[in-house]
């Protein structure tokens, strides 16, 4: 289990790859915990620890989400954000084929494919953001900007409020 604590990611190598800068942590961690429950363990706060949520419009098209742990994806305004008349939250059980990654440890950096993805703008309001690392039990800290930047993503109200 030492040896797993600090593997590399590939969300890591592909910052590393293009001098993106973001801090690690690593926690304890062995099955899938809601964010809530990990930014609580770990005394985070909700707003700053982003969740991602992997969404297929009526196109058949995927998108990719960032929002607050503790808030709620609008699915209206999520499929505003991307142009579609209407999308829907991929079933967990298809999450690892479509992303690479599994639930708990998915994050929008170095999926199978590059999906457009859309980060809730209060993310903005923080010079740094938490996001999974692409694993359980590693986080990336890095700033709203520089996700943005390396996923090629646009800031938009996703959230029910």
């Amino acid at each position: 289990m030492a040896k797993e604590k600090n593997i590399k990611t590939n969300a890591m190598r592909i910052l590393d790859k293009k001098k993106i800068p973001y801090k690690v942590n690593y926690y304890e961690c062995d099955e899938f915990i809601d964010g809530i429950h990990i930014a609580d363990k770990l005394s985070q706060s909700y707003d700053m620890s982003f969740k991602t949520l992997v969404a297929v419009g009526k196109s058949k098209e995927n998108y990719v989400f960032c929002l607050p742990v503790d808030k709620e994806l609008d699915l209206k305004k999520a499929a505003k954000s991307v142009n579609e008349k209407s999308v829907e939250l991929l079933h967990v059980k298809d999450i690892k084929a479509v992303t690479g990654y599994i639930r708990g440890g998915c994050t929008p950096i170095g999926m199978k494919k590059q999906f457009r993805t859309v980060i809730h703008s209060s993310a903005l309001n923080f010079s740094e953001i938490i996001i999974s690392g692409g694993a359980l039990g590693v986080q990336l800290f890095i700033t709203p900007e520089s996700l943005a930047a390396s996923v090629a993503a646009e800031f938009e109200n996703i959230i029910f409020e």
